[in-house]
């Protein structure tokens, strides 16, 4: 039971940075259909920023709002640079662009960083806390906390506020949306600013455990977009549920099968929802009046 409930924190720690890599990707796609590829550079931006201006002596908290500022400063330079200027292009080409801007920024921050691993302190220790036999780091804590406050901004953002109610006008009819009034064109830079911003913060919390360097922005991409799949493109909570998902299924197959398969088996699940459920857990199939 010991080993069964330490693979459990394990894969709920690391799935619940999934799911909010997933958030970001269903954020964007909502409001302007883009599958945006450049949402683990996000995550990766927010870790090395922080450690680079908290190693300049900075407070870690001041650090940390620093990075999502940064990393919400890149996310509307995205969107105005490479995202806006191809509206109306097709899905593949804007595919291509995000793909070419991960790119980018993971080259930028080789230069503007380094290319060492680096790792923040611990928020609050790192003396382990028994529960039922198995270790779980304060941190941990930290990283599954930090997702569900998170998450419940993100409702409260999308479903009370004038903005948020914008991105679900826009992502139900962009064309309706603009009738009405609404700054499309804003309204989706929004929506790039708040899934960078989620996705620096996913960075800040996950570091002191997993550790950062520029190139980890490409594999988390990848998890978030296979939990996304899994929990059906476009749907928030299907982004959560994916997310924490592909994490216990990571866990528990590096723990019981072996640790060379864990990677692929984010892979693995999106061809299985591919194959059995297209639409994901909780996606739904669309519809087109002809």
């Amino acid at each position: 039971m010991a080993e069964f409930l330490q693979f459990a924190f394990s894969g709920l720690t690391v799935g619940a940075v999934y799911a909010l890599v997933a958030l970001g990707f269903t954020l964007i796609y909502n409001a302007s259909d883009v599958v945006n590829f450049a949402q683990g550079e996000f995550v990766m931006i927010g870790g090395m920023a922080t450690v680079a201006i908290a190693s300049a002596g900075v407070p870690l908290p001041v650090a940390a709002v620093a990075a999502i500022v940064v990393a919400i400063a890149v996310g509307l330079l995205l969107h105005r640079l490479a995202i806006e200027p191809a509206r109306g292009a097709d899905a593949v080409t804007l595919i291509i662009i995000t793909i070419g801007a991960s790119i980018f920024l993971r080259s930028a921050a080789s230069f503007v960083f380094d290319k060492q691993f680096h790792t923040l302190p611990p928020f609050t220790g790192d003396t382990p806390i028994i529960f039922g036999g198995a270790a779980i780091l304060p941190q941990s804590l930290w990283v599954l906390g930090g997702g569900m406050v998170i998450v419940v901004c993100l409702w409260v953002f999308l479903s009370k506020t004038l903005l948020g109610k914008a991105i679900l006008a826009t992502a139900a009819n962009r064309l309706a949306a603009k009738l009405v009034g609404i700054n499309t064109s804003y309204v989706v830079g929004l929506s790039f600013a708040v899934s960078a911003a989620i996705g620096a913060l996913a960075g800040i919390l996950v570091t002191p455990i997993t550790l950062t360097r520029y190139d980890v922005g490409t594999l988390l991409a990848l998890k978030g977009f296979a939990a996304a799949m899994v929990g059906g493109m476009g749907s928030p909570i299907g982004a959560i549920v994916g997310g924490l998902l592909i994490g216990l299924l990571e866990a528990f197959g590096a723990g019981y099968i072996s640790s060379d398969y864990k990677d692929a088996i984010a892979f693995l699940a999106i061809l299985a929802v591919l194959f059995f459920m297209p639409t994901g857990l909780f996606g739904r199939a669309s519809v087109e009046r002809v």
